[in-house]
């Protein structure tokens, strides 16, 4: 049986405590992004193909305004659609029509889901840098492997935060501007 050293097991444990903490801020950071986008638009599709989105009473939201250095779009209903409606009081307060910000590129939410991710990749640094401490320290050839694995592993979790594909950010930032108008 192979007998690992109380700063091994500490330093194995810590990184495998703060990679957590970084998955599981990634992981909420996602959530709270695809919540964030959806709660603004629930019940509201976009439709790419020629840019507009429908409510949920198949009334159309056309382009009123659009900033291209920005890529901010805002889409809004005709007032006398909104006006008519028997869902207003549900859905805007607006007497101008309901009116739907799509941002893409540089939007809050992306830039929160850049912030999320750096404290990930700034945990997952931490814990490579206890464990390169570590293994720098230790000379005993199964903790060596044992640190060199856990070290494999926070590379790749890092490798795949930083590329992106864990979290899907779609471009596409909304927000409902129904105040009064």
């Amino acid at each position: 049986m192979v007998d690992f050293s109380l700063e091994v097991e500490l330093a194995v444990g810590y990184a495998v405590f703060l990679t957590i903490v970084a998955v599981a801020l990634e992981w909420m950071a996602r959530h709270m992004h695809r919540r964030t986008v959806g709660i603004s638009t629930v019940g509201f599709t976009y439709h790419p193909d020629r840019d507009l989105w429908s409510c949920p009473r198949d009334q159309h939201l056309f382009p009123v305004f659009s900033d291209p250095i920005r890529g901010k779009v805002i889409y809004r209903a005709p007032a006398s659609a909104c006006n008519a409606c028997h869902s207003k009081a549900g859905c805007t307060e607006s007497t101008t029509g309901r009116e739907i910000e799509r941002i893409e590129n540089e939007s809050i939410e992306a830039g929160m889901m850049r912030f999320h991710r750096g404290l990930s990749l700034m945990l997952l640094s931490l814990a490579a840098l206890i464990v390169i401490v570590e293994l720098l320290r230790t000379h005993a050839s199964h903790p060596r492997l044992l640190l060199a694995a856990v070290l494999v592993i926070l590379f790749v979790i890092g490798l795949r935060l930083s590329s992106g594909r864990s979290t899907a950010i779609s471009g596409l930032g909304t927000s409902d501007h129904s105040g009064e108008g």
